[in-house]
């Protein structure tokens, strides 16, 4: 940071110093200091736009080279002209005005005025996470257009915003996992320093924001890299979106550099409260140290003492994602659970094609994965042919992300809809019920708080050509996988992700926030139920058990102090007479009775009515719904007499 930026988070400027941008262009008092990386090149020359000025750098060790300016200074253009010949966007700008084909802008990094100074960081521990795009989550699709809905987020009981990736590409829309300037936020959500603001009102808010980041590969148009270095790339593993990223090889050192110096950046410069790392499984490295697990420490270090939270997305369920570096682990803070997901999916529709091959979404999966975060710990995988995932020790619950959606999920379907139009309503919130007050860290989709009418699908903005022609063909190979989706019916109907209007179809209707107020209100109150209740609060998933006692109803029981435990119950199937009740996780604790907290069948919340499921008789659970009670402890009794009047009927002693 410079000039004014240091006004924001004094107390760590010292440590993120260290870990400040080397490439690029930075602003000195005598000038335009520039470095890049280009070990192949004979001379390399920074062009000055407009006026195409040129001015040689000079070669340092390991193919950097660098040189100062005087000329130059902020808001003027350059690029890199290699060899002589053609001259190129710099692989480090900060900016693209023009898109990631046009002249890099010089940015004073210090110019924005932060007014986060006291912002305290972000813990795991009590998080709930939005995924939202900014292209599609307002009309606008802006970042100042995303700042307006932030007070309703914070309403609701948001705590992280998870920004899908921003880097710059190609068009003028992309989900953002093809970006290729990694250090630039794309133009076309607004200006240099608009993805600031968005960060200060957050934390302003009291909302920490995450960035997503792509580090497995670049995208098919507008990456400049191997002009500049061959090295960056690989052919040594296999990658499903292109060529691996170059980690452990040779000439291995400044690409490790590059890209991690790219997660310092975001964090120090653009004050993100850390990073979701997209499918680290397919971070190859054969290293001592592997990459992940070194940029994890050198991102802590650069957000000093500002606590960050990195989480990954880990396809393939290694926990050693989140296991502290000095044990062996990558040092993250969470990680992905796709097996949650996968069980809901399976729950809610009753299919199990493609990769839910290997789930029945029954009771048992769900009390399974609550208690151990992943259902596949090494077992044989069908649906790959091999085991998956690794075991489950003592993990912090919060350090497992649950979801219902998220953008992959959604979209990967022929349609583009959200689960809450392919399970009736009821179901739906209980799913949500088991979602929110899990002990593990929930992630809510954009429009999921309100029951987003809009379906959210893949998009590109690629010209006609051949590019577009196998983007939208991949696309369809993907979906494949499923047997319904590779009907030709189905494939003929698949929409071409180049097509605006898919890309205007997935932006939300804010309008349906007010109309569909119930739904607000129900992911509001377990939001306020999850971080008010003393035993809800503890995400303590060795505090949890559960037990199965239907063929879609379950009871997870909480341990809490002093006896206060609470009994979540849900039923994801018709209605249950549970008379008998052999199931002991049922009994209240010794001297205590359950008092009724909650049901996701209120008609505040669109519900049929409340039905208590602890009658006179026993329990007897309405069919697709979710209730929390609460252990109270009895009023003493003054004889013998009057404890076996009172007993038969413990609702009437709440």
């Amino acid at each position: 940071m410079s000039g004014s930026g240091k006004v924001a988070l004094e107390a760590e400027t010292e440590t993120g110093r260290e870990q400040g941008l080397r490439l690029g262009a930075q602003l000195t008092q005598g000038g335009v200091q520039f470095r890049c990386w280009a070990p192949r090149a004979a001379l390399v020359d920074v062009v000055l736009e407009p006026e195409r000025t040129e001015h040689a750098l000079t070669r340092q060790a390991e193919g950097y080279w660098t040189g100062l300016i005087p000329q130059a200074s902020a808001g003027m253009h350059y690029r890199y002209r290699l060899d002589g010949g053609q001259a190129y966007p710099d692989p480090c700008s900060r900016f693209q005005p023009e898109g990631p084909h046009g002249p890099s802008l010089i940015v004073d990094p210090g110019a924005y005025h932060w007014q986060d100074r006291h912002w305290p960081g972000i813990r795991m521990h009590g998080q709930v996470i939005y995924e939202l795009h900014i292209g599609t989550f307002t009309p606008e699709g802006t970042f100042d257009a995303a700042v307006t809905k932030l007070d309703a987020l914070k309403d609701l009981g948001i705590t992280v915003v998870e920004v899908m990736p921003v880097a710059e590409f190609p068009g003028r829309w992309n989900w953002g996992y093809d970006g290729v300037g990694l250090y630039a936020p794309a133009h076309v959500y607004g200006s240099a320093d608009s993805f600031k603001r968005f960060v200060d009102e957050a934390h302003r808010r009291g909302l920490g924001v995450i960035l997503d980041v792509v580090y497995n590969h670049l995208g098919p148009d507008g990456n400049y890299l191997p002009l500049f270095s061959e090295e960056y790339f690989t052919d040594r593993y296999p990658n499903e979106w292109g060529q691996a990223i170059n980690f452990d090889g040779p000439g291995s050192g400044p690409v490790r550099e590059f890209f991690i110096q790219n997660a310092c950046y975001w964090i120090d410069e653009y004050h993100v409260d850390g990073l979701r790392l997209d499918a680290v499984h397919a971070f190859h490295d054969a290293g001592p140290l592997h990459v992940v697990a070194e940029l994890s420490q050198a991102a802590r270090r650069t957000a000093g003492s500002r606590p960050i939270i990195l989480i990954a997305e880990c396809e393939a369920q290694w926990v050693q994602t989140i296991r502290p570096v000095a044990q062996g682990g990558w040092g993250l803070d969470g990680v992905w659970s796709e097996d949650f997901h996968h069980a809901v999916r399976v729950a809610a529709t009753g299919r199990s094609e493609g990769y839910y091959t290997d789930y029945r979404g029954s009771a048992q999966e769900f009390v399974s994965c609550v208690k151990r975060g992943f259902l596949y710990q090494g077992q044989r995988y069908q649906w790959q042919g091999k085991p998956r995932g690794t075991v489950v020790s003592d993990e912090a619950a919060e350090g497992f992300v649950f979801f219902l959606q998220n953008h992959d999920q959604i979209a990967n379907q022929l349609w583009g809809d959200r689960l809450h139009h392919k399970v009736g309503p009821s179901v739906y919130r209980a799913l949500t019920a088991l979602l929110l007050l899990a002990p593990e860290t929930p992630l809510l989709f954009m429009g999921q708080e309100f029951g987003a009418s809009s379906p959210f699908l893949f998009f590109t903005d690629f010209p006609p050509g051949q590019l577009a022609t196998d983007i939208q063909q991949g696309r369809k190979q993907f979906l494949a996988q499923f047997p319904s989706y590779a009907a030709p019916a189905a494939q003929d109907a698949m929409a071409d992700p180049c097509a605006p209007s898919v890309f205007e179809r997935s932006k939300l209707d804010w309008a349906e926030r007010d109309r569909h107020a119930g739904t607000v209100a129900f992911h509001r109150d377990l939001l306020r139920l999850r971080r008010e209740d003393e035993v809800i609060t503890q995400q303590r998933r060795d505090l949890v058990d559960g037990a199965v006692i239907g063929p879609s109803a379950f009871v997870l029981r909480y341990a809490g102090a002093q006896r206060r435990d609470r009994l979540l119950i849900v039923n994801l199937g018709p209605d249950l007479d549970f008379r008998p009740a052999p199931e002991p996780l049922l009994a209240p604790p010794a001297g205590h009775a359950w008092s009724f907290r909650w049901s996701s069948d209120d008609p505040l919340y669109g519900g049929p009515g409340v039905i208590e499921p602890l009658t006179d008789s026993g329990w007897r659970i309405p069919g697709g719904a979710a209730f929390l009670y609460a252990a109270r402890e009895e009023t003493p009794v003054e004889s013998p007499e009057t404890t076996v009047k009172a007993s038969p009927n413990r609702q009437e002693q709440r």
